[in-house]
């Protein structure tokens, strides 16, 4: 097996996809915050004393998404098309979903812009609650979708 991100010396090194053709690229990503009833309905009531705890949430995963390749070494710097952060409320479990919606014309994939998105938004919304809650759970930070590229899948 040849690895890709190291090179004839065992260093690391960013792939080189000069060679590629750009494709349209997408990617979704989620993640599952876990909070109590009580947490959940000050979030959805728009009560919480840091303000629209979602809102707030959706502009850290855009923000995130574009900084990809400034917090992951070997990520590509992608000039993305569009970052859409949205939300799914389980009031049975007391969840909030994070979905990330990433979309690029760009030479390799965009599932580590979706990742990120999902993983800064869900941080935020454990800033703007811990107040309230300090033992809210992040979990299930996973890609659900990949588009374009050679290897398409969906969860």
């Amino acid at each position: 097996m040849e690895f890709t991100h190291f090179n004839s010396e065992g260093h690391a090194k960013m792939v080189d996809v000069q060679s590629k053709t750009p494709t349209e690229r997408t990617a979704r990503a989620k993640a599952t915050v876990k909070v109590s009833v009580t947490t959940l309905k000050e979030v959805i009531e728009g009560r919480t004393k840091k303000g629209d705890v979602l809102a707030v949430s959706q502009v850290a995963g855009i923000m995130a998404a574009k900084k990809t390749s400034e917090l992951i070494p070997m990520c590509h710097d992608i000039a993305l098309e569009g970052v859409d952060i949205s939300f799914e409320i389980d009031e049975k479990r007391s969840e909030i979903i994070v979905i990330a919606a990433v979309k690029a014309l760009a030479k390799t994939g965009v599932e580590m812009e979706a990742l990120q998105a999902v993983t800064s938004a869900a941080l935020t919304i454990y800033d703007m609650c811990k107040a309230l809650q300090r033992d809210i759970v992040i979990t299930d930070i996973k890609v659900i979708e990949k588009r374009g590229g050679t290897h398409d899948f969906q969860l």
